[in-house]
């Protein structure tokens, strides 16, 4: 049976990964460090077919102890679901939560691909998927390090997809826009002014798995995401970074 791993796995998009996967007959490795979350998992899901992992992957020795534990499981596919936000003005946010995403995002993101991309080369097989965002292509006022860690993973997966081309190896980054996760709440209390047609978890999900399959390397899902991204490109960079600020701060306390 193929194996996979999804971490942040045990709600929102990462959860849809988790139930495509279980349709496709994987043997599905969930990790989260919710534990309720991991705990409702058996009303949710219809499949028997996984196991729950309770790790922070915040913590800079989560991804050695992550491979330690399933690296004889032979993984299949890499997941790199894991992730949240902050906001405020850099200089008057809290660096405990601000290492702690820099630390999921960047470094134990890039650990966690590193040591299961070596088996995966060793045996010419697997898939890899990281979680960016449409922030991934512009600068993020009042987001600084959101906006700045989502580039980071764009910009590494799209260099490593290069990599392993020649391999029967496929590494992808979904790039999704506003999505009707608990991402927003957590971020902010304050109802959106500027409302954005936000993506449905289902969707999103289905559109970069099936980007996945495909080996496409950067997919982004939706009409209006793909304009904004095209935008980013074609307007000055100063333009870009006070509209992303204005929409910030209409949207967020």
């Amino acid at each position: 049976m193929k194996t996979s791993i999804v971490t942040g796995g045990a709600s929102g998009i990462g959860l849809e990964f988790v139930k495509l996967l279980l349709e496709d007959n994987y043997k599905v490795f969930i990790i989260d460090n919710n534990k309720k979350n991991l705990e409702n998992l058996d009303n949710k899901l219809k499949s028997k077919n996984f196991e729950c992992i309770y790790q922070d992957m915040s913590k800079t020795k989560s991804p050695k102890k992550i491979y330690d534990k399933l690296k004889k499981k032979n993984i299949d596919i890499l997941i790199n679901n894991a992730g949240f936000g902050t906001f405020g003005k850099f200089y008057k946010t809290k660096w405990k939560i601000e290492k702690k995403m820099i630390n999921l995002h960047v470094l134990n993101t890039t650990h966690l691909t590193k040591l299961f991309l070596k088996d995966m080369v060793k045996k010419n097989d697997g898939k890899i998927l990281n979680i960016a965002s449409v922030a991934a292509f512009q600068p993020g006022p009042l987001m600084s390090l959101y906006y700045a860690t989502k580039a980071f993973i764009l910009h590494f997966t799209e260099a490593i997809s290069n990599e392993v081309k020649d391999k029967n190896i496929s590494i992808s980054v979904l790039c999704p826009g506003q999505t009707k996760t608990n991402f927003q709440q957590h971020v902010s209390s304050k109802k959106n002014k500027i409302n954005f047609n936000a993506g449905c978890p289902v969707k999103v999900a289905k559109y970069g798995y099936k980007a996945l399959k495909n080996n496409i390397t950067v997919s982004v899902p939706g009409l209006i995401n793909n304009f904004v991204v095209f935008l980013g490109r074609i307007l000055p960079r100063s333009t870009s970074t006070n509209l992303v600020r204005y929409i910030q701060e209409k949207n967020r306390d």
